[in-house]
């Protein structure tokens, strides 16, 4: 359906979600404030990214708002969607990246977007898309099983389905071919969402971004006290670097962002302040650190796996 879609208030949601979030955390960190860098785009928009860095837990943490327009949509939103080719467009969303201090809490990502490709005389196209995933350095099942159970309960109202569809989805899109292993464990992901109408979709998209921190804060608080000491902190950046080579070599975000003229420091905001890559390295058998890719670096069923005593 097309007819019904209306931007305005998903514009003024994004907003006050970047609002809510970064309230949050703020919160959890107990110390940090995000700062804010309002911007606009030549070609057409702008946004407001908000940056916190050198925080009690969190070393740095981004969370944008961005709405942008252009008379024509870039290669890489064309390249799987060939009919879109010609037609002006909208894009708006709220993208964050959290990079935490202490190792053994988790990276997590969330975005949330939305697209509408336009033409004189002819329907609006339109879609939503978004997600959360988290990328852990040392594993914790319980805080997986948290994080995907708070995923269903996402998930649930809009569809009995959803959550395994949009959880296989993630597992396969997250995947670093070139390492043959996942980025992290996973949640959801979604794109070119108009099923259903405007106000289905909608609707999906808010409880996915309204869940985030539900997901992610509980694990903070559990682990952002663990004593850790430099072996846990240099396999930090190394893991890190997968990070990197994913948002640089994969993401549609990334590559969008950057072929439609995007600003630049707000597209990489995304990447950590500090990493290193350590040339065929491999973790010590029986290790915290091998469990990681044992276990933990491929798709799981971690609902089930945790409904057990």
């Amino acid at each position: 359906m097309n007819d019904d879609f209306r931007i305005e208030p998903v514009l003024d949601y994004l907003a006050a979600l970047q609002d809510r979030i970064c309230t949050g955390l703020e919160s959890l960190d107990g110390g940090g404030r995000f700062r804010e860098d309002a911007w606009t785009r030549e070609a057409g928009g702008g946004g407001r990214s908000r940056v916190l860095r050198g925080g009690n837990v969190f070393e740095q943490a981004g969370v944008n708002f961005s709405h942008v327009m252009g008379p024509g949509l870039p290669a890489s939103a064309t390249a799987h969607r060939p009919e879109l080719a010609g037609r002006s467009f909208q894009a708006a969303g709220v993208s964050l990246v959290i990079h935490p201090l202490n190792p053994y809490v988790p990276t997590s990502h969330a975005n949330v977007r939305v697209f509408v490709a336009e033409k004189a005389g002819e329907a609006p196209i339109w879609w939503f898309g978004g997600g959360f995933d988290l990328t852990p350095y040392y594993g914790f099942d319980e805080d997986c099983v948290h994080w995907h159970r708070t995923a269903e309960a996402a998930c649930r109202p809009y569809g009995p389905d959803l959550y395994e569809r949009h959880k296989r989805w993630c597992d396969e899109y997250f995947f670093l071919k070139h390492r043959n292993e996942t980025r992290g464990i996973g949640g959801l992901f979604f794109d070119d969402l108009n099923a259903g109408g405007f106000d289905h979709c909608f609707g999906y998209m808010r409880s996915v971004a309204d869940h985030y921190l539900e997901a992610y804060g509980p694990i903070v608080q559990k682990r952002k006290d663990t004593p850790y000491g430099e072996h846990e902190r240099q396999f930090q950046l190394y893991r890190r670097g997968r990070y990197v080579e994913f948002n640089l070599v994969y993401d549609r975000g990334t590559l969008f962002g950057l072929q439609s003229g995007g600003r630049t420091e707000s597209i990489l905001m995304s990447l950590p302040p500090l990493v290193r890559w350590e040339y065929n390295w491999s973790p010590e058998p029986g290790s915290a650190e091998a469990r990681l890719y044992e276990r933990y670096l491929k798709p799981r069923d971690w609902i089930n796996e945790g409904s057990g005593p």
